[in-house]
């Protein structure tokens, strides 16, 4: 993309920054309403052997908005966010998450990885993070 490029999510990247073609291309066919879920952008980055933040990027490049984050975190209407506050029911989670801390914050993929190890929904693990005052932070997709 060139400098003309419409304000928005591509004010993040440098203007010299232009999409990934491939997955440009795959992210045209999927966002609706220049819309895309996260779940979506996942399944592009796997189905493509792509990284999750070439995908972010690309989707900030075209201006695409991502939607339903997997924590709960945002893109949810009216509310945004659909996390609530609740604490882990199991101590080893919470000794996880305060482990998982980087500079007093946990990595989006680190509350995936805990979800997985203790078999619980992603959104336990966001809800545990709400309860604990535990800011999730940074997205995978680069959305925070």
């Amino acid at each position: 993309m060139d400098s003309s490029r419409k304000k928005g999510f591509a004010e993040k990247h440098d203007a010299s920054d232009t999409p990934d073609a491939t997955i440009h291309g795959e992210l045209l066919t999927r966002v609706k309403n220049n819309e895309l879920p996260c779940a979506v952008a996942f399944q592009v980055a796997g189905d493509l052997s792509a990284t999750p933040g070439d995908v972010g990027r690309t989707m900030d490049l075209m201006n695409a908005r991502l939607t339903k984050c997997q924590l709960g975190l945002f893109g949810y209407a009216p509310e945004k966010k659909i996390v609530s506050s609740r604490m882990p029911d199991n101590p080893e989670m919470t000794a996880a998450l305060q482990a998982a801390l980087v500079d007093h914050r946990l990595p989006c993929a680190s509350a995936w990885e805990i979800a997985d190890r203790f078999g619980v929904r992603k959104l336990v693990v966001s809800a545990a993070c709400e309860a604990l005052g535990i800011k999730i932070k940074p997205c995978q997709l680069g959305a925070f």
